[in-house]
């Protein structure tokens, strides 16, 4: 099983990855997976009878909006960032966060940078697969970089106008 970093109370720690990714071409392996909106779309519905965890992995050109109605039956979300500077996941979090109202786990996945770690966590994102081999403690400094934010945000820090008394 893969490691990957996970937020939990606002502390990060390396964390043993119970999830199997699985491709649309691939057999489904015994346990819990990780697979495509297409294949969840095809299958979820006998995934989560199964009594299996599910989750589901969102390509950037993907709509979130499209897994409302089984949001509460799913564990994790990944997020795709297929290259550093596409942004799209960002809103995808915060639209799962702060529209949906997911609690479940919102994973970075893919080209995943710890210079972007910060606004990660601001959009809603607590679980990191690393692409650039950063270690926890990189992660944990990155996200404490700026001590005031200016705006609101799905992580729910007070802005500095907010905190000025403006």
């Amino acid at each position: 099983m893969p490691t990957y970093i996970r937020l939990r109370g606002g502390v990060f720690g390396l964390a043993e990855d119970g999830f199997t990714t699985v491709a649309d071409d691939e057999v489904l392996p015994p346990g819990d997976v990780i697979v495509s909106l297409t294949r969840f779309q095809a299958d979820g519905e006998r995934l989560l009878s199964e009594g299996r965890q599910v989750g589901v992995r969102i390509a950037s050109d993907e709509a979130v909006e499209a897994l409302a109605y089984d949001l509460p039956q799913i564990a994790v979300v990944a997020l795709e960032y297929p290259k550093f500077r596409d942004g799209r996941a960002f809103t995808s979090a915060r639209v799962l966060r702060e529209r949906l109202g997911f609690k479940g786990e919102v994973r970075a996945v893919g080209d995943v940078l710890r210079t972007q770690a910060g606004f990660m966590v601001r959009c809603g994102f607590d679980a990191f697969e690393p692409a650039d081999g950063s270690s926890v403690e990189d992660w944990d400094r990155a996200t404490r970089r700026f001590r005031h934010v200016y705006q609101r945000a799905a992580d729910g820090r007070v802005p500095a106008f907010e905190a000025r008394g403006v």
